[in-house]
């Protein structure tokens, strides 16, 4: 393994950066890595863009669960009749899955968050190809290549079958 310490703590290691959660990188306003930046895949800017992506994304949900929560407090319990009681349940069932399916979802970007400090963001599972940055940018916790994904779809199907 080649491994070599840089500034801020950031290290690269077999051509791979890893971003340690403490180092700051300041990015351009409107900074937005592409292919034809000039950077390497995944260079540290890279790294402090998805990682702010993903930490305000996190944010968000932190902060519509806890709405969610407060607002389920704050019902009134007594409602009237058996059909807005049923009503008011249903609602608050649909609200509860959308909590835990955010549950799931912030679990998902810590672990991409882990994978950035780690040196292994933005690198396929199960073929270390590249996942590119347009699929990075519009999912950020994936963690395979498109076709890696597919293939893994298409056995889900098959077994499921």
């Amino acid at each position: 393994m080649n491994s070599t310490a840089l500034d801020n703590g950031i290290t690269k290691e077999d051509g791979r950066y890893a971003l340690p959660a403490t180092t700051v990188i300041d990015l351009p306003e409107g900074y937005r890595p592409s292919d034809d930046d000039g950077e390497e895949y995944m260079s540290p800017k890279h790294l402090a863009y998805f990682r702010k992506k993903l930490k305000k994304w996190r944010d968000d949900l932190i902060e519509e669960s806890r709405q969610t929560m407060d607002n389920l407090r704050e019902e009134v319990r007594d409602v009237g009749d058996e059909a807005e009681r049923a009503t008011r349940e249903t609602e608050n069932s649909l609200e509860l899955r959308t909590r835990d399916r955010y549950r799931k979802l912030i679990s998902k970007i810590d672990k991409a968050l882990r994978r950035i400090e780690e040196g292994r963001y933005g690198f396929c599972e199960e073929t270390d190809e590249e996942i590119g940055l347009e699929r990075l940018d519009a999912r950020p916790i994936a963690t395979l290549t498109l076709d890696a994904q597919e293939r893994r779809e298409h056995l889900q199907k098959q077994m499921g079958d």
